[in-house]
């Protein structure tokens, strides 16, 4: 008996995808926000919801993490810098990363950020060659890789953090 559409689509696999994106400023220190629910540094981010973008997902959490009202017109034409691609391990099943170009962030803008209480305690900015060792090795690793992109104006695409070229 043939399987129908939903029967289907019910079956295929499922992954979770997160997305970040990557801000930074004039001197090109790398803004990171400090959860209070886990320990370690971020990048603005999330899990991409039920019927959202990777960028989609990307705007939202900016609004909600960082309280910035983030127009298309200021994103880098929603430059993509990293998909990264993780095994599935003990603790996490697989998933899709994904961190995009937000930008520069001026004094202004900086200023007008506003943590919720509930979900961030702090942000600061970080040379990107003093990363916080608070921040795990697999973010960082993420991370360094798409300011790497942010340089050479590319885009990569890593498996495990890993670069495959």
């Amino acid at each position: 008996m043939p399987m129908s559409d939903r029967t289907y689509l019910t079956s295929l696999p499922r992954k979770r995808m997160g997305a970040g994106t990557l801000f930074w400023d004039e001197r090109g220190h790398i803004l990171l926000v400090k959860p209070n629910y886990k320990p370690g540094w971020e990048i603005p981010g999330g899990i991409v919801e039920q019927d959202e973008s990777p960028l989609a997902c990307c705007q939202r959490e900016i609004g909600e993490e960082l309280g910035l009202d983030w127009p298309n017109d200021r994103w880098p034409n929603g430059r993509l810098l990293i998909i990264d691609y993780n095994s599935p391990t003990e603790n996490k099943t697989e998933s899709l990363m994904f961190i995009f170009a937000g930008g520069l962030l001026t004094p202004a803008d900086t200023a007008q950020i506003q943590l919720p209480p509930a979900e961030l305690v702090d942000f600061a900015f970080f040379d990107p060659a003093e990363l916080p060792e608070a921040m795990t090795p697999t973010l960082c690793k993420r991370v360094l890789a798409a300011w790497r992109q942010v340089k050479a104006n590319g885009a990569i695409y890593l498996e495990n953090q890993e670069s495959l070229s």
